[in-house]
């Protein structure tokens, strides 16, 4: 029978000649006019209003005859309902844009799912547990149609929603709006937990080679009307609208890419298959065409998506001059690489590409960082302010208030960047004459408004200003200044070097010194000591800045150079280069330290030695500051060079003790542990203690996954900071013989003192190093008598649990040492959570319960999803149970003690919600009942009758409610210490 037919059958009055306003669906409903209705040019009600109406109606539930509600009924008017609304949405070509755009969640949900079931989707069948390839064409479309839905959804519900302006208040009205929010946030959930099945399921349907077919009015109609037919034509590959392969995967791939770009806010990696996903998009598109029946995608919101990506992934073959101007900042503000930055505005300033808009935007973000306390930002903000201004006066603006704030106080390196800025953003040879004159006004009033002459030398005897001023207008900048300053005498004549300047210039010795002090280049270095040893023959110029220091073991070689010239030289090189490392500036350490390399060369085989081991410290600074914080290994021929530094035997070759431990902790970093266990030479362990701690820490890295009886190394390590943390007592004879204890000290019978030990230690970063060495200082603390409560740490069963020498070992200083490792472990990972296990130890060993009980929360969050997952039973162990109902056996009797104590806060009963154990809940309404607290003990008992702790409940739904609650409690007091 068809669904005409039924609907014949179904109607008990005679049919009217104009359908009743309140009940066009009724009319429908019965005539079967729905086609002939949504073929009307502009049909009223719109076809979506239709399926709104159709499921409503089809949803109600039924009152059974003692007044109770009951589901609605399964019966042929709610079957036809759901197929007029199913008919609908396929007069709608099933478009997902306008489905979404005019149906609520809850009811495109009920639509899809009505789909599903009409399809022969199986209920309750996981859909990535179903092959795409084996299903009828109709079902596997009605699938991607229900999982395209279900993460368009989320993504949708990240983005901001306008709320609408509230109207006069209606309860009803309101009610309705909170029921729709409530089903709404409970389809999002369920549609979130099943997201990444739903991810799985489109990417398999990306490797479908074959058409599918979505259902048509007419296919609906053939089932409704012979459902043996489900097995014949509605499930041929003929059957229903075609939809090409090439559409169905590129709306797919669309829908993918927005979800992949959504998670990309939590987890920057997934930005790179977003990338993949758009781009695929666009070729997809440009093979199909724009005029596709079945793919409607917004080719501007795409476009959009793909310049994100760009700027956020870009693309592994393209190289920094394939990426637009605008995606080279943005990398580069995210990586901290500012230096770049200004290098790109600076090219800007002769391209112009970028809009001045966007430039200040970066220099506001920039203030804002610099704002929040990042002082070292401050030179940034200066530099990138510099290049906006010269951009300003090469388009004829006037100079802004910033660039005035930040010149108020120039000095030598201001200077000289604003010159060099000037002089690479200006093409002489193609700059119209406007540009040239307003550069050249600019460097005028520069100089106007200096105070300090010899900042003014510096501009005025540079080359930019001396080509674009003419003589007469440099002969007339001279005369404001003299009127200013009677005693200026500024040279016209340009200077190009320091050989220029007449001994009885206004640049004297002074002023050499102070440019001396500032300076950088080694070249101008050399100028100026050339130019001061000439003026003069009795100076020691190395001792021109007490900020110059050089290492005691290097300078009796380098002061013992006997001319004067290049002693100053090779010591103020290796000075600055020396300071230039210490503050991170390792282009500028490099050009120094190669410059005195040059030098030293040329004479001295000891001091080549030497800059060639600082050199290699300098390498490993700059690769651990660089690509190594991103875990990118260094590069062989550094590890060579390491290698080759340990074990180097030349005689009277002047050595620094951090460089043995830089060394060291390099190999250990980059787990070179192989060589440094087995490859090693004997002698260096002899001879190099940090060699040697390097050795024994490489080694039980390696023995650690092996049994306990083959841990021998791990016993030589521990007797070896063992010594290092023992002390050394002095006696005293009295002069009544008695011999007494006047003093104890570090002992010297150890590799190293407990000092260098952790200053060592502060140089790691491999995790299980840390964590090697953390658990042997944790043991250590454990072993003495008076602890009441131990540490825990990872590994800590390696170590021996006993010292012979009690007495000889300082555990105020290993208590200390303890303290200082865990603050340093977590500023490398805040997250790990047993570093954080150890210091909430600590703090709950010293009586910081507050403290304590924060990092226990943090440490179960960090793996736990925030407790979303069960928190692992090695990191809450009974000995940090929170609850008594958290412990594997539940403390009755603690649990009661505690509930009988008079201190207890008045709002203890709102954590009852968070009880799952109803003898203590039992107790509770005992206890609140003998109080007289008829208020708590209504809560406790409405606590009692959840449904889900009933006793007689399966195991599995009593664990369930357990872990529900003890979830919820979880993020309650972590939310209350975060």
């Amino acid at each position: 029978m068809s669904a005409e037919a039924a609907d014949r059958e179904a109607a008990t009055s005679s049919r009217p000649c104009t359908p009743p306003q309140t009940c066009w669906f009724e009319f429908l409903l019965e005539e079967s006019l729905l086609e002939k209705h949504l073929r009307k040019p502009c049909p009223d009600p719109a076809p979506v209003q239709l399926i709104v109406q159709f499921l409503e109606q089809a949803s109600k539930p039924s009152v059974n005859e003692q007044n109770q509600v009951q589901p609605p009924p399964d019966n042929k008017r709610n079957r036809i309902l759901k197929l007029l609304a199913l008919k609908v949405a396929a007069h709608l070509k099933w478009d997902l844009d306008i489905l979404e755009k005019s149906l609520s969640v809850p009811v495109l949900n009920m639509l899809l799912n009505e789909l599903l079931c009409i399809s022969k989707v199986p209920p309750g069948t996981k859909h990535v547990d179903m092959d795409l390839a084996t299903l009828p064409p109709t079902t596997a479309m009605a699938v991607l149609l229900y999982n395209r839905w279900a993460i368009r959804t989320i993504v949708q519900s990240s983005f901001p929603v306008k709320q609408a302006k509230p109207g006069p208040p209606q309860l009803s009205v309101m009610n309705q709006m909170q029921q729709e929010k409530e089903l709404t946030e409970n389809i999002l959930k369920v549609l979130k937990e099943q997201a990444a099945d739903s991810i799985l399921v489109l990417e398999a349907a990306l490797k479908l080679n074959k058409d599918l077919y979505v259902h048509t009015m007419r296919t609906l109609d053939l089932l409704a009307m012979e459902p043996g037919m489900v097995n014949g034509e509605t499930e041929s590959s003929a059957a229903g609208l075609k939809v090409k392969t090439e559409e169905m995967q590129c709306q797919v791939c669309y829908d993918l890419g927005a979800a992949y770009f959504q998670q990309g806010s939590t987890n920057s990696a997934v930005y790179e298959n977003a990338r993949e996903k758009f781009f695929r998009t666009k070729e997809l598109i440009a093979e199909i065409g724009s005029l596709s029946l079945h793919c409607t995608i917004d080719e501007k919101r795409l476009a959009g998506y793909c310049q994100a990506c760009d700027v956020l992934v870009p693309s592994s073959d393209s190289t920094s001059q394939q990426l637009t101007p605008y995606s080279q900042v943005h990398i580069c503000l995210r990586s901290g690489n500012y230096q770049e930055v200004i290098q790109i505005f600076i090219e800007d300033n002769l391209t112009l590409s970028l809009p001045v808009q966007f430039r200040q935007s970066v220099l506001r973000e920039l203030f804002k960082k610099a704002q929040q306390g990042n002082e070292a930002l401050d030179e940034i903000c200066f530099k990138v302010c510099a290049c906006n201004t010269v951009r300003d006066i090469l388009e004829g603006r006037t100079i802004s208030v910033q660039f005035n704030q930040l010149f108020l106080r120039p000095n030598k390196e201001k200077i000289d960047f604003l010159l060099e800025v000037c002089s690479r953003s200006v093409n002489l040879e193609k700059a119209s004459e406007s540009l040239k004159g307003n550069m050249a006004a600019f460097l005028k009033n520069v100089c106007l408004g200096l105070e300090d002459l010899q900042y003014v030398f510096m501009i005025s005897s540079h080359e930019l200003f001396i080509t674009l001023l003419k003589d007469e207008e440099r002969k007339l900048l001279v005369d404001q200044m003299r009127k200013r300053s009677p005693r200026v005498n500024l040279c016209i004549k340009p200077v190009t070097s320091f050989y220029d300047i007449p001994a009885s210039a206004s640049v004297n010795i002074g002023q050499l010194e102070h440019q001396l002090i500032l300076s950088v280049d080694p070249w101008r270095i050399r100028q100026i000591l050339i130019e001061l040893h000439g003026m003069t023959s009795e100076r020691q110029f190395w001792t021109v800045s007490n900020k110059w220091e050089v290492p005691s073991v290097y300078s009796g070689v380098i002061l013992g150079i006997k001319d004067n010239l290049t002693r100053d030289l090779v010591y103020i090189l290796m000075a600055k280069g020396l300071h230039c490392s210490t503050v991170k500036d390792f282009s500028h350490a490099k050009q120094l330290f190669a410059a005195c390399l040059e030098l030293v060369t040329e004479f001295s085989p000891k001091l080549r030695q030497v800059m060639l081991n600082e050199m290699l410290l300098l390498d490993i600074h700059t690769h651990e500051a660089g690509t190594g914080q991103a875990g990118e290994r260094p590069p062989s021929d550094l590890i060579s060079r390491v290698r080759g530094y340990l074990e180097m035997r030349l005689p009277d070759i002047p050595l620094r003790q951090v460089i043995a431990e830089e060394c060291v902790a390099f190999m250990l970093n980059w787990r070179e542990n192989e060589y440094l266990t087995l490859q090693v030479p004997a002698f260096l362990l002899q001879s190099n203690p940090y060699v040697k701690l390097g050795q024994l820490l490489a080694a039980t890295c390696k023995e650690l996954p092996g049994p306990k009886e083959s841990r021998r190394t791990a016993k030589d390590l521990w007797e070896v900071v063992v010594q290092i943390c023992s002390v050394s007592s002095q006696h005293k004879r009295g002069n009544d013989g008695r011999v007494s204890l006047i003093k104890q000290r570090e002992s010297t019978l150890g590799i190293m003192y407990r000092s260098e030990l952790l200053s060592f230690i502060k140089k790691l970063r491999e995790p299980l190093v840390l964590t090697i060495i953390l658990s042997l200082f944790v043991k250590l603390h454990n072993v003495r008598e008076d602890i009441v409560n131990d540490i825990t740490a990872e590994h800590i069963s390696i170590w021996p649990s006993s010292i012979p020498n009690l007495q000889s070992v300082d555990f105020e200083a290993v208590a200390i040492t303890v303290k200082e490792l865990v603050r340093y472990t977590l500023s490398i990972n805040p997250n790990n959570h047993s570093w954080l296990i150890i210091q909430a130890d600590i703090y709950f060993a010293t009586n910081q319960y507050s403290a304590a009980l924060h990092y226990y929360l943090q440490a179960g969050a960090v793996c736990s999803d925030f407790f979303n997952k069960a928190v692992p039973p090695d990191v809450y162990t009974d000995q940090v149970a929170i609850l008594c109902q958290f412990l594997r056996e539940i403390d009755y009797k603690t649990a009661f003690k505690s509930l009988q104590e008079q201190n207890s806060h008045d709002a203890m009963d709102s954590y009852y919600d968070y009880i799952w154990d109803v003898t203590i809940l039992e107790y509770l309404t005992y206890l609140h009942h003998k109080r007289g607290e008829t208020d708590k003990r209504q809560i406790a008992i409405k606590a009692i009758g959840q449904t889900e702790l009933n006793a007689s409940n399966p195991e599995e739904v009593l664990q369930l409610a357990a872990q529900r609650r003890k979830k919820k409690f979880l993020q309650a007091m972590a939310k209350l210490y975060f």
